[in-house]
């Protein structure tokens, strides 16, 4: 058999699995949070919202882009808290917050550096892997990045009953700061 079919069909079988890989429950697209520097990529057209909560001992405005997409949340919160040494406080405590209520078991939490490009390196960025459960009681995979630029902190997640790694991939390593 001649060589040129040969490589016809391994490039044909390559275009295959690269389709495959583009899901259509994930369409990918960059997004930008209002008032900050982040982009992102989200597979979905996201939501906005925004509400005040306490972060470091005083109410703030913290503001919210998210989506639903192929039966798992991505979301990116962001609150602007005036003064850059409270990040590191503020950023271990959304941690431990968002952990107790995915009722993650104590200790179980995997913790990893994260390079996001832009990001201050202090307090370092992190990426958190656990598995918890919803509210009713299922399992979830959680997976969160928490990072500050200035006086901004961010933290982004991404919750599914199965967390594929390639999805997990391409939303955490599109992290970006400009």
């Amino acid at each position: 058999m001649p060589r040129q079919p040969l490589t016809f069909y391994a490039a044909a079988l390559s275009a295959l699995l690269a389709l495959a890989a583009c899901s259509p429950a994930f369409n990918w697209r960059e997004v930008r949070p209002e008032n900050t520097r982040l982009s992102l990529l989200l597979p979905c057209k996201p939501d906005k919202a925004q509400k005040m909560v306490p972060l470091g001992g005083q109410p703030t405005m913290l503001s919210m882009v998210g989506c639903d997409a192929g039966g798992a949340t991505f979301a990116v919160a962001v609150a602007d808290l005036g003064d850059a040494s409270k990040a590191a406080s503020v950023l271990a405590q959304w941690q431990s917050l968002t952990l107790a209520n995915m009722k993650a078991a104590p200790g179980a939490a995997q913790l990893r550096p994260l390079k996001v490009p832009g990001a201050a390196l202090q307090p370092p960025a992190v990426h958190v892997v656990a598995l918890g459960q919803r509210a009713d009681g299922s399992a979830v995979n959680g997976q969160a990045a928490y990072f500050a630029q200035g006086s901004q902190v961010f933290q982004v997640v991404l919750y599914a009953g199965q967390i594929p790694s390639d999805v997990a991939e391409t939303f955490f390593s599109s992290l970006k700061l400009e």
